[in-house]
């Protein structure tokens, strides 16, 4: 009989509970960070602040942070692999934010392992894959295979523009490990140089895909990509979108011929039936 696949002893590893304040300052900050702009009132004004969905994962990156911290695996070579958002209610405009965070699987792929980290709220559900090299080879399953490009042609072909400051803003949001921010760290990780948070160009690419829809991106419910390359600050962006029903839409992107964002599935509350019947309204999300 062939033996059932090995569990990793971080499988179901409870990381805690915590409790994380935040402020109208750092809701705004946050939106500043992923692309917004000075007329995005409603994003970036405290008297009319809708707080962007997204937020909530800096509110919640402590729980990967703290399983690096007990050595899971190398912190100086794991990258973020992919993520997954689902949104259970808006996040006020300033308060707090109680979370759970367990180890929810580890997936075993030969020379690297892949751990998956859930952290939930109240206001939402999210996860982390976190790419490891040399944690695995301990017998485990491989895990899911990675979503396929779409087959026919993209309905929309987007354009975002990412900033050369972009990833030093964003790091102040939690998200402070050095390869984004030292170059030295950068080319330990195999980077050529300092690159953008994955979560930073996701959210980027979340604004005008709201556009393209004729939703708010406060309205975002739930959200699913794949970190498939680096984005360097003041990259621009290609985005392909495809329709996923109501308030669903399918993106790629890439930079330079290369994908960056795949499998990436967005819905928003609020959108119209048939978003590409209407003409495209999109505005840059910052200036390259």
């Amino acid at each position: 009989m062939t033996a059932p696949p090995a569990v990793s002893p971080w499988r179901g590893h409870d990381l805690g509970t915590r409790t994380v304040a935040y402020t109208e300052r750092d809701a705004i900050l946050y939106a500043l960070a992923v692309g917004a702009r000075a007329d995005d009132l409603d994003l970036v004004f405290e008297k009319r602040l809708r707080v962007l969905p997204a937020f909530a994962l800096t509110l919640a990156q402590w729980a990967p942070d703290a399983l690096g911290a007990l050595g899971a695996f190398d912190t100086t070579t794991a990258v973020h692999g992919s993520q997954r958002l689902t949104v259970r209610r808006p996040l006020p405009r300033s308060g707090e934010v109680s979370m759970s965070a367990r180890v929810a699987e580890v997936w075993d792929k030969g020379g690297a392992a892949v751990f998956d980290v859930e952290v939930k709220s109240h206001h939402f559900l999210a996860t982390w894959s976190l790419f490891a090299p040399g944690s695995g080879g301990f017998g485990g399953e491989r895990g899911p295979s990675g979503p396929k490009r779409p087959g026919q042609p993209a309905g929309r072909r987007l354009s975002v523009a990412t900033h050369p400051e972009q990833a030093a803003h964003y790091r102040l949001l939690g998200d402070r490990h050095p390869m984004h921010i030292d170059p030295e760290a950068a080319r330990t990780a195999g980077m050529r140089r300092p690159f953008l948070h994955g979560l930073c160009t996701l959210a980027a690419v979340t604004l005008p895909a709201a556009g393209a829809l004729g939703a708010h991106p406060a309205g975002l419910t739930e959200l699913e990509a794949r970190f498939s390359a680096p984005v360097y600050p003041g990259d621009r962006l290609a985005v392909d979108a495809w329709d996923d029903g109501p308030g669903g839409l399918r993106l790629e992107a890439s930079a330079y011929g290369r994908p960056v964002l795949t499998g990436v599935r967005i819905r928003f509350a609020g959108a119209p039936e048939h978003p590409f019947d209407a003409p495209l309204q999109q505005k840059e999300t910052s200036d390259a």
